[in-house]
């Protein structure tokens, strides 16, 4: 094929053949870009001042670099193992260095959280947009190259290629060349370990000017391990879990809180009992009529920008299963129980009075037919009858014989073509992957990757999707709350972006416009330990990712305030109602000295134990039984790493407060442990031989934490 090239060197001799030096480039977020591909284009531009390039993107993964020698040490093999021969994107460091040469820029619409916080360049080139909109934005930034990483199937003129892990804006911009009047350049690099996803992802190999298509070039996938849940996660996720309605639609995000969430869902299906009981002990009072705590009957649809590892073991545990029908009378007869996913005869009957089925087919109508399976496949129309087995049947599915013999063929048959799952794109671990690469035909029937243009707004085909996303729960995090509601995801208040709004603000204003939908945004309560302990639930924020106006639910380990259609002064109440008890004086204070509830307004008494004992008390028992697992959905990490990152991670926490590690310090030196069982801990660590104080103090808590945990034996 004219358009397919073995080597990268010759897409970037294309890519300036087509546009000419100024070259400005869109890449996906995420695993979606071909990183060999924009690396050789990075390094030929980089040694040629007659060439510029100013690349557009968002998340740019790169491997986690440990902070010292005792991370070093723990993490090294695990990055290895995890990562492999993983090429990294060449302009990153040198950007973060601040050392990008200067016909080379880069903007950024979503940040790896945290990641670019002390960067001045980064912070100065970042673009907010929703994510619907970034589309619109690139191409008015003057984008005239697109360059995707895709999966393929086939050879030469049968070659098809898949945007796989990231249709979400690339979809919109391969329609949207058509309509420019200047040159552009979309351009792909084939990976042979990327899952081909069908349906929507799946293009023509036409659709592409380049196609790198070569074996040398696949590394190692970008995977992101699982996370440890913590209990306050766990105890947060059980709440909003309760607020998901059976039959319903669900969007959740990456991340331990996404991670607990969807197993919690998995405990409400499977162990409805257990988890009754855990959030009634959780609960200041009875449950309201806004949660849902019975077993998931009818199952859930899943529309969401982000397809998660989580929602994959939804879908194996059998909660996630409601299907829905790009077929508005169809979905319609579905929701209103006047029709089951069944081929019979109250289904013909409500196709044909609906104006599914017409009376008499031409060649359109029954290939539609054909599709959704109402009627056989192998029927076909010649010279304006029915050939069917054998047989010709009356073109009139009105005449009892034509009527009486397709339905006949079709007993025991169901409805073709029902999505459990819409996504824009994914990213997760490396079994993750490998399960998409599993997938057999029934499987890839029911998920569908497509663009953020349906998965986060209603504007496409608002009729449909209402029908479609009945009683949706769109569950995301945020950083910080005020107590008028207004949440802050994605930057602080001095301006210093965090991440990026991605599509929060699309489903939270989607909550708001779909019949029956809620926003549920979550909220650890704390920050920090010790000293540095804050309140996330704060009194007022100078900056605002959802505003007061667009509140709905917003949840913290401690509780569910609703706050959608209510006072400012109930508000309030609510939403210290699910603070942390040590703030909530402070917070009470402060609403009654600016007059937003009664001077002689109190917390109710069962809200004053939003304390992490308390929760520790219902749920820490729970996570050593397993039925709140540290890691829900595994871990590639082994037992003994396992107990070293937990214990260091506690040993760091302690470190941010000096008084609590001095005091666990000294707990730690007149405690005496097994020092020959911990050796083969301690030397992956480095600290076999501690060469300083410190050292040796972080020893000595490393082993009292360690035999703590079970892992060594007492001297």
């Amino acid at each position: 094929m004219s358009n397919v090239v073995s080597s990268v060197e010759a897409c970037v001799d294309h890519i300036i053949d087509s546009v000419g030096p100024d070259i400005k480039l869109g890449a996906p977020l995420g695993l979606g870009k071909p990183v060999q591909l924009i690396n050789a284009l990075y390094h030929r531009v980089a040694a040629d001042p007659s060439l510029s390039l100013h690349i557009y993107t968002a998340l740019c993964l790169e491997v986690p670099r440990p902070q010292s020698s005792i991370e070093e040490g723990l993490a090294g093999p695990i990055l290895q193992r995890m990562f492999g021969d993983y090429e990294e994107l060449a302009f990153l460091e040198p950007f973060k260095r601040d050392q990008l040469p200067p016909n080379i820029q880069l903007s950024e619409l979503y940040f790896k959280a945290g990641s670019m916080k002390n960067n001045q360049r980064a912070q100065q080139n970042y673009i907010s947009s929703n994510y619907t909109h970034i589309c619109r934005d690139m191409l008015a930034a003057g984008v005239n190259v697109m360059a995707q990483m895709v999966a393929a199937r086939g050879s030469d003129d049968a070659l098809r290629l898949s945007f796989s892990c990231n249709p979400d804006v690339s979809l919109e911009m391969l329609e949207t060349l058509q309509q420019l009047d200047r040159p552009f350049a979309f351009v792909a690099q084939v990976h042979s370990d990327l899952p081909f996803m069908e349906h929507d992802a799946e293009v023509g190999s036409e659709c592409f000017d380049c196609i790198v298509h070569n074996t040398e070039y696949d590394r190692t996938l970008f995977a992101v391990p699982n996370a440890a849940v913590p209990l306050r996660d766990y105890a947060a996720a059980l709440h909003a879990s309760s607020l998901i309605v059976d039959g319903g639609t669900l969007q959740i995000g990456i991340g331990s809180l996404g991670d607990a969430v969807a197993h919690a869902c998995i405990l409400r299906q499977q162990d409805n009992a257990i988890y009754r009981r855990l959030l009634d002990d959780l609960s200041h009072e009875p449950l309201s009529d806004q949660r849902d705590t019975g077993v998931f009957e009818q199952g859930l649809y899943v529309s969401t920008e982000m397809f998660v590892n989580g929602m994959m073991h939804l879908l194996e545990q059998g909660v996630v299963k409601r299907r829905v029908y790009d077929n508005l009378a169809l979905q319609q007869g579905l929701n209103s129980g006047a029709i089951s996913e069944r081929i019979d005869s109250q289904l013909w009957g409500f196709a044909r009075e609906h104006g599914i089925l017409p009376r008499t087919l031409d060649q359109t109508s029954l290939a539609t037919s054909q599709y959704w399976g109402i009627v056989p496949d192998t029927l076909t129309l010649r010279d304006d009858a029915l050939h069917f087995a054998g047989d010709v049947l009356a073109n009139d599915l009105d005449d009892p014989g034509t009527r009486a013999t397709l339905l006949e063929a079709c007993v025991g048959k169901h409805l073709r073509h029902g999505r459990v799952l819409h996504g824009g794109f994914f990213l997760g671990p490396r079994d993750f992957y490998q399960k998409l690469r599993d997938l057999g035909p029934d499987e890839h029937e029911r998920i569908c990757m497509t663009g953020v243009r349906r998965t986060n707004q209603l504007l496409l085909d608002y009729p449909l999707y209402c029908a479609q996303r009945r009683h949706a729960r769109f569950i995301n995090t945020g950083m910080l709350a005020a107590l008028n509601g207004a949440v802050a995801s994605d930057a602080l208040e001095d301006g210093t972006v965090i991440s990026g709004v991605g599509g929060q603000y699309n489903f939270v204003a989607m909550a708001h416009d779909l019949p029956g939908a809620r926003s549920v945004l979550c909220i650890r309560a704390t920050r920090g330990e010790g000293k540095a302990l804050r309140s996330n639930i704060v009194p007022f924020y100078g900056y605002t990712t959802i505003p007061k106006h667009l509140r709905d639910f917003i949840v913290t380990e401690y509780g569910v305030a609703d706050l959608r259609g209510q006072s400012d002064c109930e508000v309030i109440k609510r939403m210290i109602n699910i603070a942390d008890s040590r703030f909530q004086p402070e917070l009470l204070k402060f609403a009654r000295e600016h007059g937003k509830v009664p001077q002689d307004y109190d917390i109710p008494a069962a809200a004053r134990n939003n304390t992490p004992e308390k929760l520790e008390a219902i749920l820490r028992p729970q996570m050593r039984a397993a039925v709140l697992p540290e890691y829900p959905f595994g871990t590639e990490l082994t037992p003994e790493e396992q107990a070293l990152g937990a214990s260091l991670r506690h040993i760091k926490s302690l470190s941010e407060e000096p008084t609590h590690f001095l005091s666990s310090a000294f707990k730690a030196l007149l405690h005496r442990a097994d020092e020959e069982a911990a050796r083969p801990f301690l030397e992956r660590v480095h600290l076999d031989h501690p060469g300083t104080t410190r050292e040796f103090l972080v020893q000595q808590l490393l082993l009292l934490e360690l035999e703590q945990r079970g892992m060594l034996k007492v001297s």
